[in-house]
């Protein structure tokens, strides 16, 4: 089993700037995916920003340019640097990892308020 630990969330004003982390423990059998999906209230869970252990990203529209997904194979650790925050960009952020037998692993989530 894979546990996934995430911390980082809070509350900032906006235009401020927060960095996710989450680091994956337990039996891990070559993780691939490691990505950051967020669920706003009364909204779908939604893809946030998406990484390869190839070193591929990809980013909703909405986070383009602002958000930035990194990981540290090593440490089996995924971070999302979040500049220019927005109101919008209020939600509960998830970090997913998908192993080498496509397995699904979810963390347990860390708020993150935006205020206008």
């Amino acid at each position: 089993q894979v546990q996934l630990v995430e911390s980082g969330g809070g509350l900032v004003q906006a235009g401020g700037s927060l960095r996710l982390s989450c680091a994956a423990s337990g039996i891990i059998f070559s993780i691939n995916a490691m990505d950051w999906y967020r669920q706003a209230p009364g909204k779908q869970r939604e893809l946030v920003a998406a990484s390869t252990s190839g070193g591929s990203t990809n980013y909703a529209d909405s986070v383009k340019g602002r958000f930035t997904i990194s990981r540290d194979n090593a440490k089996n650790t995924v971070y999302l640097q979040m500049n220019s925050l927005k109101p919008e960009d209020t939600a509960v952020y998830y970090c997913n990892a998908v192993d080498a037998l496509y397995s699904w692993y979810w963390g347990q989530g860390t708020q993150v308020t935006v205020s206008s």
